[in-house]
Protein backbone atom coordinates (compact mmCIF):
# COMPACT_ATOMS: atom_id res chain seq x y z
CA UNK A 1 0.00 0.00 0.00
CA UNK A 2 1.09 3.53 -0.28
CA UNK A 3 3.01 4.80 2.34
CA UNK A 4 1.57 6.92 5.46
CA UNK A 5 3.17 9.75 6.27
CA UNK A 6 4.91 7.95 9.17
CA UNK A 7 6.17 5.38 7.13
CA UNK A 8 7.76 7.04 4.46
CA UNK A 9 9.77 4.47 1.79
CA UNK A 10 12.98 3.22 3.19
CA UNK A 11 16.00 1.06 0.89
CA UNK A 12 14.42 -2.34 1.41
CA UNK A 13 16.90 -4.61 3.19
CA UNK A 14 17.35 -7.88 1.32
CA UNK A 15 14.76 -10.37 3.15
CA UNK A 16 16.87 -13.36 2.37
CA UNK A 17 18.76 -14.63 5.69
CA UNK A 18 23.13 -14.16 5.33
CA UNK A 19 24.78 -17.58 6.46
CA UNK A 20 25.25 -18.02 10.42
CA UNK A 21 28.43 -19.74 10.68
CA UNK A 22 29.61 -22.70 12.82
CA UNK A 23 28.44 -25.18 14.83
CA UNK A 24 26.63 -24.59 17.99
CA UNK A 25 26.14 -26.97 20.87
CA UNK A 26 25.50 -26.55 25.02
CA UNK A 27 22.49 -24.46 25.47
CA UNK A 28 20.40 -25.02 28.75
CA UNK A 29 21.41 -27.54 30.69
CA UNK A 30 18.31 -28.47 32.33
CA UNK A 31 15.23 -27.62 29.86
CA UNK A 32 14.21 -30.67 29.76
CA UNK A 33 16.04 -32.79 32.33
CA UNK A 34 17.18 -32.34 36.29
CA UNK A 35 19.56 -29.50 36.73
CA UNK A 36 23.21 -30.45 36.17
CA UNK A 37 25.42 -30.21 38.44
CA UNK A 38 28.26 -28.62 36.19
CA UNK A 39 26.58 -27.14 33.02
CA UNK A 40 28.28 -28.05 30.26
CA UNK A 41 28.07 -28.29 26.28
CA UNK A 42 27.84 -31.71 24.65
CA UNK A 43 30.25 -33.07 22.09
CA UNK A 44 29.89 -31.53 18.69
CA UNK A 45 27.36 -32.99 16.10
CA UNK A 46 27.78 -32.38 12.03
CA UNK A 47 25.24 -30.60 11.37
CA UNK A 48 21.99 -32.10 8.87
CA UNK A 49 21.52 -30.29 5.61
CA UNK A 50 18.65 -28.03 5.90
CA UNK A 51 15.30 -30.07 5.24
CA UNK A 52 14.01 -27.04 3.75
CA UNK A 53 13.11 -22.85 4.67
CA UNK A 54 10.32 -20.72 6.56
CA UNK A 55 9.66 -17.58 7.51
CA UNK A 56 8.40 -15.52 10.39
CA UNK A 57 5.93 -15.07 11.98
CA UNK A 58 5.84 -18.33 13.94
CA UNK A 59 2.61 -17.21 16.14
CA UNK A 60 0.85 -13.84 16.66
CA UNK A 61 1.17 -13.17 20.04
CA UNK A 62 4.24 -11.71 22.26
CA UNK A 63 6.62 -13.29 24.94
CA UNK A 64 7.27 -16.41 23.52
CA UNK A 65 8.89 -19.74 24.94
CA UNK A 66 9.40 -22.88 23.58
CA UNK A 67 11.54 -25.88 23.43
CA UNK A 68 11.98 -29.20 21.10
CA UNK A 69 11.30 -32.55 22.66
CA UNK A 70 11.18 -35.77 21.19
CA UNK A 71 10.49 -34.83 17.90
CA UNK A 72 7.87 -31.74 18.88
CA UNK A 73 8.20 -27.87 18.95
CA UNK A 74 6.32 -26.82 21.81
CA UNK A 75 5.37 -22.77 21.98
CA UNK A 76 3.58 -20.62 24.47
CA UNK A 77 3.04 -17.35 23.89
CA UNK A 78 0.76 -14.80 26.31
CA UNK A 79 -2.73 -14.90 25.99
CA UNK A 80 -4.26 -12.71 28.53
CA UNK A 81 -7.47 -15.30 29.60
CA UNK A 82 -5.19 -18.64 29.36
CA UNK A 83 -2.21 -20.52 28.82
CA UNK A 84 -1.90 -22.42 25.48
CA UNK A 85 0.46 -24.53 23.46
CA UNK A 86 1.06 -25.00 20.20
CA UNK A 87 3.10 -28.02 19.11
CA UNK A 88 4.36 -29.12 15.65
CA UNK A 89 7.24 -31.10 14.23
CA UNK A 90 8.88 -28.23 12.35
CA UNK A 91 9.38 -25.05 12.85
CA UNK A 92 7.98 -24.30 9.61
CA UNK A 93 4.44 -25.64 10.28
CA UNK A 94 4.50 -24.18 13.71
CA UNK A 95 2.20 -21.53 12.89
CA UNK A 96 -0.18 -23.43 11.18
CA UNK A 97 -0.62 -25.23 14.13
CA UNK A 98 -3.80 -25.31 16.26
CA UNK A 99 -3.42 -24.42 19.99
CA UNK A 100 -3.76 -26.58 23.09
CA UNK A 101 -5.55 -24.62 25.99
CA UNK A 102 -3.43 -26.00 29.17
CA UNK A 103 -4.78 -24.16 31.45
CA UNK A 104 -7.23 -21.66 32.74
CA UNK A 105 -8.60 -20.66 36.35
CA UNK A 106 -11.41 -20.03 38.35
CA UNK A 107 -9.74 -18.33 41.05
CA UNK A 108 -10.98 -14.63 40.21
CA UNK A 109 -7.15 -13.76 42.47
CA UNK A 110 -5.19 -15.02 39.67
CA UNK A 111 -7.43 -15.47 36.27
CA UNK A 112 -6.78 -12.39 34.23
CA UNK A 113 -4.06 -11.01 32.90
CA UNK A 114 -2.47 -14.31 32.80
CA UNK A 115 1.06 -13.32 31.04
CA UNK A 116 4.60 -14.51 30.05
CA UNK A 117 4.39 -18.51 30.85
CA UNK A 118 7.37 -20.67 30.40
CA UNK A 119 7.69 -24.50 31.29
CA UNK A 120 10.44 -26.77 32.62
CA UNK A 121 11.14 -30.15 32.67
CA UNK A 122 12.25 -32.07 36.15
CA UNK A 123 12.20 -35.29 36.52
CA UNK A 124 9.21 -36.60 34.89
CA UNK A 125 6.78 -33.59 35.08
CA UNK A 126 6.68 -30.54 33.26
CA UNK A 127 6.18 -27.03 35.50
CA UNK A 128 4.43 -24.36 34.08
CA UNK A 129 5.59 -20.58 35.39
CA UNK A 130 3.17 -17.23 34.74
CA UNK A 131 2.19 -14.43 36.31
CA UNK A 132 -1.58 -13.27 36.49
CA UNK A 133 -3.54 -10.67 38.28
CA UNK A 134 -7.56 -10.14 39.55
CA UNK A 135 -7.74 -7.30 37.02
CA UNK A 136 -5.30 -4.82 38.62
CA UNK A 137 -1.72 -4.69 37.09
CA UNK A 138 -0.11 -3.77 40.61
CA UNK A 139 -1.55 -7.30 41.89
CA UNK A 140 0.56 -9.57 39.33
CA UNK A 141 2.59 -12.56 41.03
CA UNK A 142 3.84 -15.65 39.84
CA UNK A 143 2.55 -19.07 39.80
CA UNK A 144 3.42 -22.45 38.89
CA UNK A 145 1.67 -25.40 37.55
CA UNK A 146 2.64 -29.09 37.55
CA UNK A 147 1.56 -31.37 35.03
CA UNK A 148 0.39 -34.79 35.85
CA UNK A 149 1.92 -36.97 33.10
CA UNK A 150 5.35 -36.28 31.04
CA UNK A 151 3.75 -34.26 28.58
CA UNK A 152 4.59 -30.27 28.04
CA UNK A 153 0.97 -30.16 27.02
CA UNK A 154 -0.26 -30.97 30.75
CA UNK A 155 -3.43 -31.88 31.69
CA UNK A 156 -1.38 -29.56 34.29
CA UNK A 157 -3.15 -29.01 38.16
CA UNK A 158 -2.48 -25.55 40.00
CA UNK A 159 1.03 -26.02 41.98
CA UNK A 160 2.01 -22.65 44.15
CA UNK A 161 2.31 -19.10 44.28
CA UNK A 162 6.01 -18.17 44.03
CA UNK A 163 6.76 -15.63 46.47
CA UNK A 164 10.40 -14.84 48.39
CA UNK A 165 9.48 -13.70 52.07
CA UNK A 166 11.37 -10.46 50.94
CA UNK A 167 8.77 -9.57 48.37
CA UNK A 168 5.89 -11.05 49.55
CA UNK A 169 2.94 -9.00 48.63
CA UNK A 170 5.05 -7.51 45.71
CA UNK A 171 4.46 -6.59 42.12
CA UNK A 172 6.36 -9.94 39.97
CA UNK A 173 6.13 -10.78 36.40
CA UNK A 174 8.19 -13.23 33.79
CA UNK A 175 9.90 -15.74 35.78
CA UNK A 176 12.49 -17.50 34.70
CA UNK A 177 14.41 -21.15 36.30
CA UNK A 178 18.28 -20.65 36.48
CA UNK A 179 19.74 -23.98 36.47
CA UNK A 180 23.08 -24.00 38.24
CA UNK A 181 25.68 -26.35 40.77
CA UNK A 182 22.80 -29.11 41.08
CA UNK A 183 20.52 -25.84 42.77
CA UNK A 184 17.13 -24.35 41.26
CA UNK A 185 17.03 -20.23 41.60
CA UNK A 186 14.02 -18.53 40.46
CA UNK A 187 14.76 -15.19 38.57
CA UNK A 188 11.88 -12.40 37.72
CA UNK A 189 11.36 -9.21 37.08
CA UNK A 190 9.75 -7.25 40.06
CA UNK A 191 9.85 -4.41 42.52
CA UNK A 192 13.35 -3.70 44.02
CA UNK A 193 15.64 -0.43 45.03
CA UNK A 194 16.32 0.05 41.07
CA UNK A 195 13.25 -0.57 39.07
CA UNK A 196 9.33 -1.33 39.85
CA UNK A 197 10.04 -4.05 36.87
CA UNK A 198 14.10 -4.72 38.16
CA UNK A 199 15.63 -8.07 37.94
CA UNK A 200 15.53 -10.49 41.10
CA UNK A 201 16.87 -13.92 41.83
CA UNK A 202 15.87 -16.43 44.81
CA UNK A 203 16.80 -19.14 45.87
CA UNK A 204 14.53 -22.41 45.18
CA UNK A 205 14.45 -25.85 46.82
CA UNK A 206 12.63 -27.84 44.34
CA UNK A 207 10.48 -26.36 40.94
CA UNK A 208 7.66 -24.95 43.07
CA UNK A 209 8.88 -23.86 46.11
CA UNK A 210 11.16 -20.23 47.18
CA UNK A 211 13.36 -20.98 49.93
CA UNK A 212 14.86 -17.52 50.70
CA UNK A 213 14.75 -14.01 50.07
CA UNK A 214 15.26 -12.52 46.81
CA UNK A 215 18.21 -10.52 46.09
CA UNK A 216 18.14 -7.66 43.68
CA UNK A 217 20.39 -7.05 40.29
CA UNK A 218 21.63 -3.76 39.48
CA UNK A 219 21.52 -4.50 35.58
CA UNK A 220 22.17 -1.35 32.91
CA UNK A 221 19.62 -0.56 30.18
CA UNK A 222 18.84 1.23 26.98
CA UNK A 223 16.18 2.84 29.05
CA UNK A 224 15.60 3.44 32.94
CA UNK A 225 12.68 1.82 33.76
CA UNK A 226 12.53 -1.63 32.58
CA UNK A 227 14.39 -5.06 33.28
CA UNK A 228 12.00 -8.06 32.67
CA UNK A 229 12.29 -11.22 31.08
CA UNK A 230 15.40 -12.94 32.14
CA UNK A 231 16.70 -16.05 30.69
CA UNK A 232 19.79 -18.09 30.63
CA UNK A 233 22.60 -19.50 28.37
CA UNK A 234 25.15 -22.12 29.65
CA UNK A 235 28.46 -22.11 28.02
CA UNK A 236 32.21 -21.70 27.95
CA UNK A 237 32.42 -21.98 32.06
CA UNK A 238 30.04 -18.91 32.25
CA UNK A 239 26.14 -18.44 32.62
CA UNK A 240 24.73 -15.63 30.13
CA UNK A 241 21.88 -14.31 32.14
CA UNK A 242 19.98 -11.89 28.68
CA UNK A 243 17.02 -10.03 29.86
CA UNK A 244 14.66 -7.38 28.09
CA UNK A 245 15.04 -3.56 29.20
CA UNK A 246 12.86 -0.43 28.06
CA UNK A 247 8.92 -0.54 27.91
CA UNK A 248 7.87 -3.03 25.55
CA UNK A 249 5.77 -0.50 24.00
CA UNK A 250 9.05 0.99 22.62
CA UNK A 251 10.19 0.50 19.42
CA UNK A 252 13.63 0.66 21.42
CA UNK A 253 12.43 -2.37 23.34
CA UNK A 254 15.57 -4.55 23.42
CA UNK A 255 18.19 -7.38 24.91
CA UNK A 256 21.19 -6.65 27.38
CA UNK A 257 23.52 -9.34 29.08
CA UNK A 258 25.40 -10.07 31.80
CA UNK A 259 27.28 -13.14 32.90
CA UNK A 260 29.36 -15.05 35.72
CA UNK A 261 31.55 -17.71 35.85
CA UNK A 262 29.94 -21.54 36.77
CA UNK A 263 30.97 -21.51 39.86
CA UNK A 264 29.63 -18.05 41.63
CA UNK A 265 26.84 -17.70 43.70
CA UNK A 266 24.07 -15.95 41.76
CA UNK A 267 22.80 -15.06 45.18
CA UNK A 268 25.81 -12.57 45.46
CA UNK A 269 25.28 -9.10 43.05
CA UNK A 270 28.70 -8.44 42.53
CA UNK A 271 29.86 -12.05 41.15
CA UNK A 272 27.73 -10.44 37.69
CA UNK A 273 29.79 -8.69 34.77
CA UNK A 274 27.42 -6.07 33.20
CA UNK A 275 28.34 -6.51 29.28
CA UNK A 276 27.67 -2.64 28.15
CA UNK A 277 25.25 -2.17 25.48
CA UNK A 278 22.54 -3.48 23.42
CA UNK A 279 22.81 -7.78 22.03
CA UNK A 280 19.80 -7.60 19.80
CA UNK A 281 17.61 -4.26 19.09
CA UNK A 282 15.60 -2.47 16.45
CA UNK A 283 16.55 -2.88 12.94
CA UNK A 284 15.39 -0.20 11.25
CA UNK A 285 16.50 -0.83 7.86
CA UNK A 286 14.55 -4.11 7.95
CA UNK A 287 11.18 -2.20 9.90
CA UNK A 288 12.01 -4.36 12.62
CA UNK A 289 11.38 -3.15 15.97
CA UNK A 290 11.17 -3.90 19.48
CA UNK A 291 12.71 -6.82 19.71
CA UNK A 292 12.85 -9.05 23.34
CA UNK A 293 11.11 -10.83 25.56
CA UNK A 294 13.04 -13.93 24.14
CA UNK A 295 13.91 -17.35 24.82
CA UNK A 296 16.04 -19.97 23.91
CA UNK A 297 15.69 -23.30 22.26
CA UNK A 298 18.52 -25.56 20.30
CA UNK A 299 18.15 -27.43 17.04
CA UNK A 300 16.44 -31.07 17.07
CA UNK A 301 19.75 -32.62 16.21
CA UNK A 302 21.87 -30.15 18.84
CA UNK A 303 24.13 -28.79 16.59
CA UNK A 304 22.75 -25.30 16.41
CA UNK A 305 21.28 -22.30 19.05
CA UNK A 306 18.23 -20.36 18.49
CA UNK A 307 16.91 -17.17 19.63
CA UNK A 308 12.67 -17.09 20.00
CA UNK A 309 11.31 -13.10 20.75
CA UNK A 310 8.38 -10.96 20.12
CA UNK A 311 8.99 -7.64 17.70
CA UNK A 312 7.07 -5.31 15.68
CA UNK A 313 6.43 -4.12 12.40
CA UNK A 314 5.99 -0.67 13.43
CA UNK A 315 7.81 1.97 15.17
CA UNK A 316 5.28 3.33 16.98
CA UNK A 317 5.02 2.69 20.83
CA UNK A 318 2.09 0.48 21.27
CA UNK A 319 1.80 -2.78 22.89
CA UNK A 320 -0.01 -4.24 19.71
CA UNK A 321 1.60 -5.94 16.76
CA UNK A 322 3.94 -8.16 18.69
CA UNK A 323 4.62 -11.47 17.27
CA UNK A 324 6.85 -14.07 17.58
CA UNK A 325 9.60 -15.05 15.60
CA UNK A 326 12.78 -17.13 15.63
CA UNK A 327 16.49 -17.02 14.37
CA UNK A 328 19.92 -18.68 14.96
CA UNK A 329 22.93 -16.99 16.65
CA UNK A 330 26.12 -18.30 16.86
CA UNK A 331 29.21 -17.34 19.25
CA UNK A 332 32.46 -15.20 19.30
CA UNK A 333 35.81 -15.94 19.56
CA UNK A 334 35.96 -14.88 23.04
CA UNK A 335 33.49 -16.90 23.92
CA UNK A 336 30.07 -14.67 24.15
CA UNK A 337 27.03 -14.94 22.35
CA UNK A 338 26.71 -13.13 18.95
CA UNK A 339 22.92 -12.52 18.50
CA UNK A 340 23.63 -10.70 14.87
CA UNK A 341 20.47 -8.27 13.93
CA UNK A 342 16.77 -9.66 13.91
CA UNK A 343 16.06 -10.36 10.55
CA UNK A 344 12.89 -8.91 8.42
CA UNK A 345 9.64 -10.20 8.88
CA UNK A 346 9.41 -12.74 5.97
CA UNK A 347 12.95 -12.86 5.73
CA UNK A 348 13.40 -16.81 3.98
CA UNK A 349 15.78 -18.82 6.43
CA UNK A 350 16.89 -22.64 6.74
CA UNK A 351 15.23 -24.64 9.20
CA UNK A 352 16.59 -25.50 11.86
CA UNK A 353 19.25 -28.74 11.63
CA UNK A 354 17.48 -31.95 12.08
CA UNK A 355 14.06 -30.56 11.22
CA UNK A 356 12.14 -32.90 9.23
CA UNK A 357 10.72 -30.27 7.05
CA UNK A 358 7.67 -28.79 5.95
CA UNK A 359 7.21 -28.25 1.92
CA UNK A 360 5.61 -24.64 2.72
CA UNK A 361 6.32 -22.10 0.58
CA UNK A 362 5.08 -18.49 -0.22
CA UNK A 363 2.93 -16.52 -2.67
CA UNK A 364 4.05 -12.80 -3.42
CA UNK A 365 1.36 -10.37 -4.73
CA UNK A 366 3.62 -9.72 -7.97
CA UNK A 367 2.58 -13.96 -8.86
CA UNK A 368 5.95 -14.95 -8.02
CA UNK A 369 6.37 -18.36 -5.79
CA UNK A 370 8.42 -20.43 -3.92
CA UNK A 371 6.46 -23.36 -4.95
CA UNK A 372 3.06 -24.73 -6.38
CA UNK A 373 1.49 -21.12 -6.39
CA UNK A 374 -0.09 -18.08 -8.56
CA UNK A 375 -2.04 -15.17 -7.92
CA UNK A 376 -4.58 -13.28 -10.37
CA UNK A 377 -6.61 -10.28 -10.19
CA UNK A 378 -9.90 -9.08 -11.48
CA UNK A 379 -10.86 -5.16 -11.53
CA UNK A 380 -8.92 -2.18 -10.60
CA UNK A 381 -5.74 -2.61 -8.34
CA UNK A 382 -3.05 -0.46 -7.28
CA UNK A 383 0.63 -1.96 -7.09
CA UNK A 384 3.90 -0.43 -6.13
CA UNK A 385 6.99 -0.77 -3.12
CA UNK A 386 5.94 1.98 -1.05
CA UNK A 387 5.34 -0.20 1.59
CA UNK A 388 9.50 -0.96 1.70
CA UNK A 389 10.42 -3.04 4.69
CA UNK A 390 6.74 -3.64 6.01
CA UNK A 391 6.06 -6.05 2.98
CA UNK A 392 7.35 -9.09 1.66
CA UNK A 393 9.78 -8.03 -0.96
CA UNK A 394 8.87 -4.56 -1.02
CA UNK A 395 6.08 -4.46 -2.65
CA UNK A 396 1.73 -5.47 -2.16
CA UNK A 397 -1.31 -4.99 -4.20
CA UNK A 398 -4.12 -2.21 -3.15
CA UNK A 399 -7.64 -1.68 -3.97
CA UNK A 400 -10.82 -0.04 -2.20
CA UNK A 401 -13.03 -0.65 -5.77
CA UNK A 402 -15.83 -3.20 -4.42
CA UNK A 403 -15.93 -5.99 -6.18
CA UNK A 404 -12.05 -6.37 -7.40
CA UNK A 405 -10.65 -9.69 -6.59
CA UNK A 406 -7.14 -11.97 -5.89
CA UNK A 407 -7.52 -15.49 -6.26
CA UNK A 408 -4.17 -17.25 -5.34
CA UNK A 409 -3.82 -20.32 -6.57
CA UNK A 410 -2.21 -23.47 -4.36
CA UNK A 411 -1.47 -26.65 -3.76
CA UNK A 412 -1.21 -27.72 0.18
CA UNK A 413 -3.66 -28.45 3.20
CA UNK A 414 -3.82 -24.80 4.69
CA UNK A 415 -2.92 -21.35 3.38
CA UNK A 416 -2.48 -17.64 5.45
CA UNK A 417 -2.71 -14.57 4.13
CA UNK A 418 -0.71 -11.72 5.51
CA UNK A 419 -0.47 -8.33 4.68
CA UNK A 420 -0.31 -4.45 5.94
CA UNK A 421 -3.30 -3.23 8.23
CA UNK A 422 -3.48 0.07 8.18
CA UNK A 423 -6.44 2.71 9.51
CA UNK A 424 -7.64 3.34 6.00
CA UNK A 425 -8.17 -0.40 5.07
CA UNK A 426 -11.50 -1.73 5.24
CA UNK A 427 -13.25 -5.35 5.08
CA UNK A 428 -12.70 -8.88 2.47
CA UNK A 429 -14.93 -11.67 1.72
CA UNK A 430 -12.53 -14.24 1.80
CA UNK A 431 -13.57 -17.67 0.36
CA UNK A 432 -12.18 -20.99 -0.36
CA UNK A 433 -12.88 -22.87 -3.09
CA UNK A 434 -15.63 -21.07 -3.99
CA UNK A 435 -17.35 -21.92 -0.83
CA UNK A 436 -19.05 -19.40 1.77
CA UNK A 437 -17.51 -16.05 2.13
CA UNK A 438 -15.52 -15.05 5.51
CA UNK A 439 -15.73 -11.08 6.01
CA UNK A 440 -12.10 -10.30 7.62
CA UNK A 441 -11.46 -6.92 8.51
CA UNK A 442 -8.14 -5.54 7.14
CA UNK A 443 -8.27 -2.20 9.36
CA UNK A 444 -5.86 -1.20 12.59
CA UNK A 445 -5.67 1.39 14.50
CA UNK A 446 -2.04 1.87 13.41
CA UNK A 447 -0.48 1.20 10.71
CA UNK A 448 1.55 -2.08 10.60
CA UNK A 449 2.93 -4.78 8.18
CA UNK A 450 3.58 -8.62 7.34
CA UNK A 451 0.35 -8.97 9.51
CA UNK A 452 -1.00 -11.76 9.49
CA UNK A 453 -4.85 -11.30 8.25
CA UNK A 454 -6.82 -15.19 7.47
CA UNK A 455 -5.38 -18.42 8.05
CA UNK A 456 -7.64 -20.90 6.17
CA UNK A 457 -9.38 -23.65 7.85
CA UNK A 458 -7.69 -27.65 7.23
CA UNK A 459 -8.04 -28.85 3.61
CA UNK A 460 -7.71 -32.32 1.86
CA UNK A 461 -4.14 -31.91 0.54
CA UNK A 462 -4.40 -31.22 -2.80
CA UNK A 463 -5.08 -28.17 -5.51
CA UNK A 464 -6.68 -25.18 -3.91
CA UNK A 465 -7.95 -21.74 -4.75
CA UNK A 466 -8.15 -18.93 -2.14
CA UNK A 467 -10.22 -15.57 -3.25
CA UNK A 468 -10.08 -12.44 -1.47
CA UNK A 469 -12.66 -9.93 -2.82
CA UNK A 470 -12.94 -6.24 -1.77
CA UNK A 471 -16.56 -5.24 -0.68
CA UNK A 472 -15.97 -1.13 -0.75
CA UNK A 473 -16.77 -1.37 3.25
CA UNK A 474 -14.71 -0.45 6.33
CA UNK A 475 -15.81 0.14 9.95
CA UNK A 476 -16.57 3.13 11.72
CA UNK A 477 -12.96 3.79 12.74
CA UNK A 478 -11.65 3.35 9.25
CA UNK A 479 -10.96 6.03 6.98
CA UNK A 480 -11.54 4.25 3.78
CA UNK A 481 -12.15 0.60 2.39
CA UNK A 482 -8.56 -0.22 0.66
CA UNK A 483 -7.53 -4.28 1.17
CA UNK A 484 -4.11 -5.03 0.94
CA UNK A 485 -2.44 -8.19 -0.64
CA UNK A 486 0.96 -8.96 -0.23
CA UNK A 487 2.22 -12.47 0.69
CA UNK A 488 0.14 -16.08 0.74
CA UNK A 489 2.09 -18.44 3.12
CA UNK A 490 1.30 -21.89 1.80
CA UNK A 491 1.33 -25.38 4.54
CA UNK A 492 1.86 -28.88 2.54
CA UNK A 493 1.95 -31.24 5.81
Amino acid sequence: MPPSPSHRSRTHAGLLLAALLGLLAGLLPGLTGQASAVPSAPEPRAAAAAAGTFRNPLNSGPDPFMTNWKGNYYLTTTQGGSIKMWRSPSLGTLAAADPVTVWTDTDPSRNRNIWAPEFYRFGDRWYLYYTADDGVDEHHRLYVLESERDDPTGPYHFKAKLAPPNHANDFAIDAGVLQLGGRLYLAYSGLNQYQHNGLNIAPMSNPYTVSGDAVAINAAGGCPEVREGPEFLYRNGRVWMTYSACDTGKPDYQVWMMSMPLTADPLVPGNWRQHQGAVFSRADDRGVFGPGHHAFFQSPDGTEDWIVYHAKTTSVNTYSNRTTRAQKFTWRADGTPDFGRPLAMGATQDLPSGDPGSGNYWINDDGRSSGAGSVTYTGAWNSGSGCATQCFWSDDHWSDRAGATATFSFTGTRIALLSVKDTGNGYAAVSIDGGPEQRVDFHNAIRVGEAVQYTSPRLANGAHTLRVRVTGEHNAQSGASFVSVDRAEVYTN
